[in-house]
């Protein structure tokens, strides 16, 4: 018989080892690295014979296609994020910074999917019933016939679920929490939260309820735990935002039953979270339209467009190296358009600070949003204000050509309804609409935006050299 061999796996990324060290090679943390069986209590162990397996039915690719059976919560926004609702028998990961919001939009989700007659339960593993009582009281959820437990052990928690009728819905908080009889591990260790989101997984397939997991999340803002999780479940959704702002941001990242872009906008009032269901007025209401340095971008997220305003700030350093300072969108991105404005279009900032900032700690991932940050940094630079009806997007290349993105007809018609009359966009963008009066500037090149904004490459120099 074969020897069984013992694995060191690393509690907080999920490195597997041959054998222990004190230091983990992939995270870089201290004594994370635990000794466990490789086999995890999955199968028989080495030395038994497998059983035969048993033939499974075939199906022809092509037939009727059923709809997955949803369970709409009546929050749009949530609703939008998920696809249309909660699948059921589907297992959705909900993960975000301590005090987010989590918790709070779950429990309104509860409270909403109650008094439509569905059963929901909710087992919290982090606060006691008294706690979730107080909070459903501020948020007005009180009266609903939503179930409560506080509990760990994954057995006790599946057993619970199943006495009775079955619940549509399930919240799970968190997955962190979770303990299992069948596993020697503290909770919150790699094997555990891998053995109770199994369990979990197992109970939405076979019964047909939804549940919702809940997790922490890393310095890093992944989900804490091991990846594997994350490729279990059936949806992944993140919850983001800045504490020094009122609204929070839901974004889809993996969706099996529906869209992976979308993002559900919430603001956080005293009773909860508050539906946006026109985002770019809340991003742009504090714009100064009369400052430098300030351009407006038409985004997509998903199906939804969204304006929101680009701040840049480029300013003489006296340090050997200048700062390059980026909060809302990629520094590697910036770093290219810095160099594509040098090359191409003669716009010095080798001896200049950058700071470049999304307003209201909006992230944008698009890269249409190249002209703007263009434009954000040349008005800058100039000392020269944008005008303060226009808004920008486009894909700037490593030749200076300014390159076409999707969506065109969507992302003027949402600039149109915020009283946007004018917009700067790549030459040949689809879906244009037509009749517009010369309102649309189309452009070709990086040289034709500068020259746009500034009057002239040679009046810009000579303001950079001024400096």
């Amino acid at each position: 018989m074969a020897k069984a061999r013992t694995q060191f796996v690393c509690q907080n990324c999920g490195t597997v080892f041959s054998r222990w060290q004190g230091k983990c090679d992939a995270c870089g943390e201290w004594n994370t690295v635990v000794e466990e069986d490789p086999m995890g209590g999955i199968g028989g162990g080495p030395g038994k014979t497998p059983k035969k397996g048993r033939v499974v039915a075939l199906t022809a690719l092509s037939g009727e296609i059923e709809e997955a059976p949803r369970i709409g919560t009546g929050i749009s926004e949530l609703d939008r994020v998920t696809g249309g609702g909660f699948v059921r028998g589907s297992a959705v990961l909900v993960g975000g910074d301590p005090g987010i919001g989590k918790s709070t939009v779950l429990m309104q989700a509860a409270a909403a999917l109650s008094r439509r007659g569905q059963r929901v339960i909710y087992v919290s593993g982090e606060e006691a019933v008294a706690q979730i009582r107080l909070r459903a009281q501020r948020l007005g959820a009180a009266e609903t016939d939503v179930l409560l437990a506080a509990e760990t052990n994954v057995e006790d928690i599946l057993a619970t679920l199943a006495d009775g009728k079955r619940p549509d819905l399930a919240i799970i908080d968190s997955i962190q929490t979770l303990w299992s009889d069948i596993v020697e591990s503290a909770p919150g260790t790699v094997t555990q939260v891998r053995t109770g989101a199994q369990a979990m997984i197992r109970f939405a397939k076979q019964t047909g309820a939804a549940v919702v997991l809940v997790g922490h999340v890393t310095k890093e803002g992944q989900i804490a735990g091991p990846r594997v999780v994350e490729h279990m479940v059936d949806a992944v959704l993140y919850f983001e935002g800045d504490r020094g702002h009122h609204y929070r941001i839901l974004r889809t990242v993996k969706n099996r039953f529906g869209p992976t872009d979308e993002i559900g906008v919430f603001e956080m009032s005293d009773k909860g979270l508050r539906e946006v269901s026109n985002p770019s007025e809340l991003f742009l209401g504090e714009r100064n339209e009369k400052a430098p340095g300030a351009a407006v971008f038409a985004g997509m997220e998903g199906t939804r467009p969204v304006l929101v305003e680009v701040q840049a700030l480029v300013a003489p350093t006296s340090l050997g190296t200048p700062r390059r300072a980026v909060v809302g969108w990629d520094s590697a991105r910036l770093s290219m358009i810095l160099a594509v404005l040098e090359a191409h279009c003669g716009v010095r900032l080798g001896q200049h600070d950058v700071y470049l900032n999304v307003a209201g700690g909006f992230r944008i991932s698009e890269p249409a949003a190249d002209l703007a940050v263009t434009a954000a940094l040349v008005s800058s630079l100039a000392g020269l204000a944008l005008p303060k009806d226009c808004v920008y997007f486009g894909e700037v290349s490593l030749s200076g050509a300014v390159r076409p993105v999707s969506h065109t007809a969507q992302r003027l018609k949402e600039a149109e309804k915020l009283g946007f009359s004018q917009a700067v966009l790549p030459t040949g963008s689809a879906e244009l609409p037509k009749g517009n009066g010369g309102r649309w500037a189309e452009i070709d090149s990086l040289p034709d935006l500068v020259a746009r904004i500034a009057g002239s490459k040679g009046a810009l120099m000579r303001g950079d050299e001024d400096n």
